[in-house]
């Protein structure tokens, strides 16, 4: 199991994490900010815990994204 965390309020949607990820990302059409599928607000950090298998794709995510607002644990 892994841990997805991502600090919304800082994303400036570049879509990296959707191009590198699509199953677990998302582009919102309200704000422009990128959704972190399925996961929940915990005081503006937005968390999922998820399969080993998704693990390689949203570590590429993560490591795109140009303001480092995305963590792997």
């Amino acid at each position: 199991m892994i841990t997805i965390i991502q600090q919304r309020d800082k994303c400036i949607g570049c879509n990296y994490c959707v191009e590198l990820a699509p199953n677990r990302w998302q582009m919102s059409r309200k704000d422009g900010k990128s959704v972190l599928l399925g996961a929940q607000n915990k005081k503006g950090f937005w968390n999922i815990k998820v399969g080993d298998e998704e693990l390689e794709e949203n570590e590429r995510a993560a490591e795109a994204c140009p303001v480092n607002i995305i963590q792997i644990r």
